[in-house]
Order: C-alpha cells, then structure tokens, then sequence
C-alpha cells in the first residue's frame, strides 16, 4: 500500500512490546511481571495461535525453566517424557555403528532432559503469560519498527488486513495498529526479519563473524509399538551426507508411540544441486532407520532455519530503545543442538534490564554485562570452536571436538572463527556435480506437495506475495545461469520453480508463495541476497499442531 496514504491508525502504549511468542519473548513477559506486576506488557503474535509457527526437534533442558518458574510440574507444564536412554551413530550406506555414551562430551549427552512438543510448551506459557496480565495478540504480524525523530525505537506497527498483491485496500481491509513501547523487544526466532533490520541499521554485528544456518527438517510418526522405546534419543552423523557437509539427524521417542524423526543440514553446503529436503527423505531409506518406519505412519512435516554461528556470530543485542533476545540475537548452543533453554534464559536477563531501565533509568546496554556473566555465556563460550571446525570435515572436525569438549572442557586458549556467510559458500554449476535423488515411494518417503500439506500452511488469497525479488531479472539472468537456480533445490516446500513460457519460449522465475512455510531458507541462501522475506497477513503460514 503506497505510504502517502493518509491512513488513521490506532496507537496502543504499553511499557514493554515483544514481538514473537517463542520460548524468548513468553519468558520475557513472565520474568517482567514476576519483577514488577504493574508493567504493562505485551505480546504480538504472526502465527494464528500461540505456538502455531513453533518448531523444534525437541529434547528440552529444563535450566531456565527451574529457575522462572520452580513449580513448573505443579503448574502441569507439558513436559512428561524423561529421556532414559540415548544412542549416537556413525552411518554409511549400508550399516553403521554406535559410539558408547561415555565417549561423548557432557554437550551431546541427554541425561535428565525431556522429549517434548515444544510448540505445545509455548501454549502453556502463554496461558501462565496472560494470568499474570500480560496481553497477547496472536494472528497479527509485526511488518514494521516505528521509530522517533532521533532514530531511537518506539514499537512496531502491525500489518494492513485486505491488501491486494498490487498494494490495493480490498473491501475487507483494516489498517494495521501502533504498539508504543518504552522498550521493544525483538524475539521472532532465527532469521527475524525485523531483527535483520535492526542489526543491518544500527551495525550491531561489525565487530562479530558473518552469521551461520541450517535447515531443520522434522516429522512425527506414530509407529509400531513393538518397536517404540518410550525416552530413547538417537543421533547420527555420516550418510547420506558426504564428509564435506555439515549434517545429521535425530529421533526422539515420545510418548504415544510417537517418535520425532528429523534432520538438519548446514546452509553453508557447497553444491547447488544438493536438496536439502531430499538428503532428509533419502536418510529415512537407511536399514537401521527404515525398520523403524515400517509399518508407521506419518503425521506431521514441518521445517524450519536454524541460527548456528554460536558466540563468534552474536552481534550487539542492544540498541536505542529496544533489545534482541534468543534465536532472534543467535543464543542456540549448536553441539547441543538446543536453543529453547538459552533463548528463555536471554529472554530473562532482557526482563531484568528492562526493569533496572523502566524504574532505575540504567541504560539498555546492561543487557550485555548481564548476558556476559550468565550461564549462557558460559555455555556458549564452551561451545563456540565446534561448528567452525567443520569445515575441515567430519573426521577431523570429530576427533577435534573431542580435544576441544572432553579434555579442555571448551576452554581451548583460540577461538576459530567463521569465514564466510552461507549464501557465499555456493560453486558454480558448471563446477558441481548433479544429484539423482530416489524416487518417492509414498510409504517411507514423500514428495514436497504432500508434505505442504500436512504443516496446514495457509495464506490469505490476493495478498502481496511476501517472497520480495530486490531484482526480478536476477533469477534468470544470474542465479539460473550461474547456480541452475538452487531455489528450486533448496526450498522445503516448493515455493519455487524454472518454466518455460509457452509463448515467449523464455524461461520464468515462478514464486508459489502460498505454500512457504516461513523457513526462511530462501532468505539466508541465495547467492545474490535478491530474496527478501516479510511477513504477509497475520494468522498465515504453517500451522503446527504438536511440534
């Protein structure tokens, strides 16, 4: 909608916004009503409901829950399954062998966490966020950050309802509202569009490495219950992966003779013809993984980015007026393959500035000293030179990260740092070899289409595609060209394709932007950064039930 348009909006004041309902910004709204029940605190939301765009592997550690709400079993907080056993695996075609859990650094071991639905935990707090007072507007997206004369935040204003894709007011249009905000919280997960905003104005990350991703794919089947083991935890490293990729999966055994079956791959692969959703159905033919699945059914797909670049990545998570919390900032411990307890605690910290700031007038910036001595800090200082070692390759990356965690304890006296951003790792096409994936069988492995279909995703028809090209011609004049478009390879759910027009002959860049599942993949690796993801209309997307 063209900007000139004089368009009344409404403003609503409150002490504290926090945009994202994740594990981050629930925690900052509790933490601030437990410090001070008189600050008015709000919450908004894209997904249509609270925990609807949550998605996580997720083998949960409960550190910061403990410590922001002690009586959390009392409360009936949805985490049940203890993990009792757990197993890692070094995979190749055919077979593959387990590593004894007494060799694995204390990062990558399970004891005393749980197997949960994480998006089933934000329900839940959210529901303890709005009986301590704290208001929460799920289905509308924050499209835009508000800011005063000198440039300092202000709140954000929510997205126009009923906007054609050519920016017209349909009959149905509302105008989107202002939420003012003494300070503004950002807490939108990886890859927050309005944190890349932030950090890209204010040059929060000048002093700190280019940022690091992955995709996380997952699934949940119900499967034979001769076959379920109730708490058991699997890992892998290896095929069908080659040993230059940074991967691996994971399977989780909940309750219900469920398990949570899933895989995450490092965006800063090398060919462009590798699918990462391909690698993830092609992992599931693997015999020891296969016999687990037979006979199953699956339930659920979803998939999402992941932020991984560790401590080196974490840019300055404070500015004028507002602050980054959790996957938004970078807080996800990679070797644990966890983020939920670290972004809770970051969101915690963030209420504790907050009122020190709001009451005592101490500057934002005691964000950072806080988050400094914390035990997040620690543990991501620990982990922070097992994700760079990667790139020189499984083994010696393993064998590395064995010196590193088990016998210095992540206190090595150097810090590895990371080189390159993972939309500038592609090759060319002419100098990569392409992929021949198997075949969809239907039963064990599945095609993108109905994959889409079981996230629910959805998004309001004649909307203004929220897949923005900075350049439509790049696609054909420069992606296709040089990389045979990897949009095409990359994408989990087949917003994008290469046709040919019937009449011009010519090729043409297609976006099915109704069927993104806001992965944000697409964003962080195409090679030209000519891909821009907004939020279209609150209440779109996925809608995850359980995961």
């Amino acid at each position: 909608m063209s900007e000139n348009q004089n368009i009344q909006r409404e403003e609503m004041p409150y002490d504290v916004v926090i945009v994202g309902a994740g594990p981050s910004g629930l925690s900052t709204a509790i933490k601030l009503k437990q410090l001070n029940p008189d600050t008015t605190v709000c919450i908004i939301e894209k997904a249509a409901e609270v925990g609807g765009h949550i998605l996580s592997g997720n083998v949960f550690e409960t550190k910061a829950l403990d410590e922001l709400l002690p009586n959390w079993k009392d409360l009936g907080a949805p985490i049940k399954t203890k993990v009792t056993s757990e197993e890692f695996l070094f995979l190749n075609k055919k077979n593959g062998f387990s590593v004894p859990t007494w060799l694995l650094p204390k990062t990558l071991q399970n004891h005393g966490n749980y197997i949960i639905s994480l998006a089933n935990l934000c329900r839940w707090l959210g529901e303890i966020a709005e009986s301590l007072g704290v208001e929460i507007f799920p289905g509308f997206a924050a499209s835009k950050i508000v800011y005063d004369n000198n440039q300092n935040v202000i709140g954000i204003q929510t997205g126009d309802m009923g906007v054609d894709k050519e920016g017209n007011p349909k009959d149905t249009f509302e105008p989107g509202i202002i939420l003012k905000g003494k300070v503004t919280v950002f807490a939108e997960g990886c890859r927050g569009h309005l944190g890349k905003e932030l950090i890209k104005k204010f040059e929060l990350d000048k002093n700190s490495n280019p940022q690091q991703y992955g995709i996380g794919f997952k699934e949940i089947w119900e499967i034979d219950p001769s076959l379920h083991s109730e708490g058991k935890v699997l890992h892998s490293v290896g095929w069908p992966l080659d040993a230059k990729t940074y991967g691996g999966s994971f399977c989780y055994h909940a309750e219900n003779n469920q398990i949570f079956i899933g895989y995450v791959i490092g965006l800063d692969y090398k060919n462009p013809y590798l699918s990462p959703y391909d690698e993830f159905q092609k992992f599931k033919t693997h015999p020891k993984i296969n016999t687990l699945l037979k006979g199953g059914k699956r339930i659920s797909y979803g998939a999402r980015a992941l932020i991984e670049g560790g401590l080196q990545s974490l840019p300055q998570m404070h500015m004028p007026g507002a602050l980054l919390v959790g996957c938004d900032a970078g807080t996800l411990n990679m070797p644990k393959i966890k983020g939920s307890h670290t972004a809770m605690k970051s969101g915690m910290i963030a209420a504790e500035t907050i009122q020190s700031h709001l009451y005592d007038q101490k500057n934002l910036s005691l964000y950072e000293q806080l988050f400094k001595k914390s035990w997040v800090y620690k543990e991501l200082y620990a982990a922070r030179n097992v994700k760079p070692s990667f790139r020189w390759g499984l083994i010696p990356a393993l064998i590395f990260t064995g010196i590193d965690q088990l016998l210095f304890q992540g206190k090595l006296p150097f810090t590895l740092k990371h080189k390159h951003a993972d939309h500038e790792t592609l090759k060319l096409a002419k100098d990569s070899n392409k992929i021949k994936y198997p075949k969809y069988d239907g039963i064990i492995t599945f095609d993108k289409p109905s994959s889409v279909y079981l996230t629910g995703t959805n998004h309001a028809e004649n909307q203004i595609v929220h897949l923005q090209l900075k350049d439509p011609s790049l696609p054909i004049k420069y992606t296709l060209e040089k990389y045979d478009e990897p949009a095409v390879s990359y994408c989990p759910a087949g917003v994008y394709d290469i046709q040919i027009n019937n009449e011009t002959k010519q090729s043409e860049f297609i976006i099915n932007s109704q069927n993104c599942i806001h992965c944000k993949t697409c964003d962080i690796k195409e090679p030209s950064q000519n891909i821009n993801w907004i939020t279209p209309e609150g209440g779109g997307g996925p809608n995850y039930a359980n995961m």
